[in-house]
């Protein structure tokens, strides 16, 4: 299969997150529902913040080898645990069941592999999204709280990294 590529957002980028996160259907897993350009533009404001604390991780533009833009994927420190990185990803629904999940996993566990390599990993999901928790078991992953957390029905999957 084609390689992806990752390229941070950066300022200028706004116009293509919002496309992709005020989708209801991209959304639903993630927030419940698309987003409104405002609480996208915090969103990505809180990106960007993010992005210029540590150049080698944080929210990335994902594109196929050909430049399309497939969607946005992010390595990060966790918010609740800073010993731990959070994978993330969201792809446009066209590009759903197409292996690109698969291709951007891989691609967000090199980064954190090259980055820090001896440092789990834990990626947060819907409990009812299926797709996203049997790609995070197919790398390892393992299911450890499912519950409610800020609000929001949760499933948390660690993938466990030498010390």
């Amino acid at each position: 299969m084609e390689s992806i590529q990752l390229v941070q957002y950066t300022a200028d980028d706004f116009a293509v997150f919002y496309s992709l996160v005020q989708q209801d259907s991209v959304m639903r897993y993630v927030s419940g529902q698309g987003l409104t350009e405002e609480e996208a533009r915090k969103k990505f404001n809180s990106i960007l913040e993010i992005n210029a604390q540590n150049p080698a991780l944080g929210t990335f533009k994902i594109y196929d080898a050909t430049g399309t833009y497939l969607g946005d994927g992010k390595m990060e420190w966790n918010k609740r645990d800073s010993s731990l990185l959070e994978i993330g990803y969201i792809l446009e629904e066209k590009h759903w069941g197409k292996g690109y999940g698969t291709q951007i996993c891989t691609a967000l566990l090199a980064l954190a592999e090259q980055t820090h390599p001896t440092t789990s990993i834990i990626g947060l999901i819907y409990p009812e999204n299926i797709a996203s928790k049997k790609l995070l078991e197919k790398f390892g992953f393992k299911s450890y709280f499912v519950g409610v957390e800020d609000n929001m029905p949760t499933e948390k999957l660690i993938l466990e990294k030498g010390k």
